[in-house]
């Protein structure tokens, strides 16, 4: 490895001849929050095979999302064996991860099975926890301090709190040390190594509440505040490096999803940025060595961490963005697949005074408001079901909006551009209103697959199939631009912040 300035991506190969066969592959397990996928990349960031696999989401009660954790591991298995048995065993030269991050499970350390359901990210169960904890004088600040985030339900921390509370002889389990914790990528790693490896990297640590960003580490007066064993953890590691193996394919890369995107968009400098279009959208913003703590809703995050060394980055999530989609299909049956919404969307030339807020699970940066509730304001006698899905892709586009102004106001940087991807990166229209609300210019790559592209990055450069960064900036390709059509959107975003007011106003029982 080449020497490095804190902050500097520029990373060199680890003393491994680079692989010369052009038919070799990298792989990426990407696991989201509605499917599994596998993923093979050739040199040129080419995607050369695809599997993928839906899973089953849980709402025992409003506000609650579960994942049957067993399912998650079956089916990012069953996509991988797919996708190997179509390239060739031979041909893999290492496997990375990216994974859905603040998701909880909480495993059997003797027998690797899930001891409850995971608890998804979006869900909101603890947001009385939340609100007790922010009574203790000084506490939220010291937590924002140390971990950059902010105490919500959206973290691991208290959802690991509320399983314990909740069964008594899990607590019992924990103190003895019979259980372990972990985000995605851990349990995916448990799975893959047999049991060998209790592990994560610092982007998935630094999203639990539990991990001192700045020293790089568990904190022990977080454990005790969340009521966490260290005996449950796993090692924190870097983004890079040597994770064991699968069937005698090294494991060589693992990084949070939308981390994972910020490197395969190529965003190796501070001040660029991306935005990740999928269940829910995320804007981050690379600082470089710099934790730039924010004054606007946002979070600070470790963005990679190679060699030890920490960047960093200004992030800002959405709860809900392609999720509305997915709602409009099966929730509202306006439309029976995905893409159609876009073509529904391109019947009416705008929304008819309709504006939707889809805070299904309570509002996410700038906001905060985990008891936000959902609505539809506008509608008149014509409002119909094309005006519906506009309105469903135009919420994304304004959500979004509002993380990129916190982050202009954070950074002090005017962005010039913002990188895209995702899966709902794909809808034209989708863009076009992004730029045109933002008055930013938007460049989707070729591909969308930004987000497995980066965790295939990390494997490869762990087993130098690609040498560095510069060489990585060519695998994105040519950009499709969508610039702003200009024109006054200001009556738009004063809809929209009249409906987020309302919004806010709305609770659970209340009419």
């Amino acid at each position: 490895m080449t020497s490095r300035k804190e902050g500097d991506w520029q990373i060199a190969a680890k003393g491994i001849e680079p692989w010369l066969m052009k038919e070799e592959v990298v792989i990426a397990l990407d696991q989201g929050t509605t499917s599994s996928r596998t993923i093979a990349f050739d040199r040129a960031g080419r995607v050369v095979a695809m599997a993928r696999r839906e899973f089953a989401q849980h709402y025992p009660q409003p506000g609650w999302v579960e994942h049957e954790a067993g399912e998650i591991w079956e089916s990012q298995r069953a996509t991988l064996e797919e996708v190997v048995s179509e390239v060739g065993r031979e041909r893999v030269v290492a496997l990375g991860i990216t994974n859905q991050r603040e998701t909880t499970v909480l495993w059997d350390r003797a027998t690797g099975q899930a001891v409850s359901r995971a608890i998804v990210w979006q869900d909101r169960r603890t947001a009385g926890m939340c609100a007790s904890l922010r009574g203790e004088a000084g506490l939220e600040e010291r937590i924002r301090a140390k971990t950059g985030l902010r105490l919500d339900p959206y973290f691991s921390g208290t959802k690991i709190r509320w399983l314990l509370e909740s069964d008594g002889e899990l607590r019992r389990r924990a103190a003895a040390g019979d259980l372990c914790f972990g985000t995605v990528d851990s349990w995916l790693l448990w799975n893959l190594t047999g049991g060998a490896v209790h592990a994560t990297d610092a982007t998935n640590a630094s999203r639990t509440l539990l991990y001192d960003l700045h020293e790089g580490r568990w904190d022990g007066e977080l454990l005790e505040v969340f009521g966490v064993d260290a005996g449950m953890l796993p090692e924190v590691r870097d983004s890079v490096g040597n994770y064991g193996e699968w069937e005698g394919i090294p494991i060589r890369g693992v990084a949070g999803d939308q981390q994972a995107a910020l490197f395969g968009q190529g965003c190796f400098e501070a001040g660029t940025a991306k935005n990740t279009y999928g269940t829910g959208c995320f804007l981050l913003m690379n600082t470089g060595g710099e934790a730039v703590v924010s004054r606007h809703g946002l979070l600070t995050t470790v963005a990679l961490q190679l060699e030890g060394v920490r960047s960093y980055a200004l992030e800002g999530s959405v709860f809900v963005g392609g999720a509305v989609v997915q709602w409009l299909r099966d929730e509202m049956k306006m439309v029976s697949s995905a893409e159609e919404v876009e073509v529904r969307a391109r019947e009416v030339e705008d929304c008819g005074g309709l504006v939707l807020v889809p805070a299904f699970t309570g509002l996410g940066a700038p906001h905060w408001d985990p008891e936000a509730r959902g609505v539809a304001v506008g509608m008149t006698r014509g409002t119909g079901r094309a005006h519906f899905c506009r309105a469903a892709l135009e919420s994304i586009a304004f959500q979004s909006g509002e993380l990129l102004e916190a982050m202009v106001r954070d950074s002090g940087v005017e962005l010039r551009e913002l990188r895209v991807d995702g899966g709902a990166a794909r809808s034209d229209l989708l863009m076009q209103m992004q730029a045109d609300l933002s008055g930013t210019k938007v460049l989707r790559p070729a591909s969308v697959e930004s987000t497995a592209l980066g965790a295939a990055c990390l494997a490869g450069l762990g087993a130098g199939f690609w040498e560095g960064a510069e060489e990585l900036g060519g695998l994105l390709g040519e950009m499709r631009e969508f610039v702003p059509a200009g024109g006054d959107v200001g009556p738009r975003w004063e809809r929209w912040r009249k409906a987020v007011a309302l919004c806010k106003e709305t609770r659970e029982g209340e009419p």
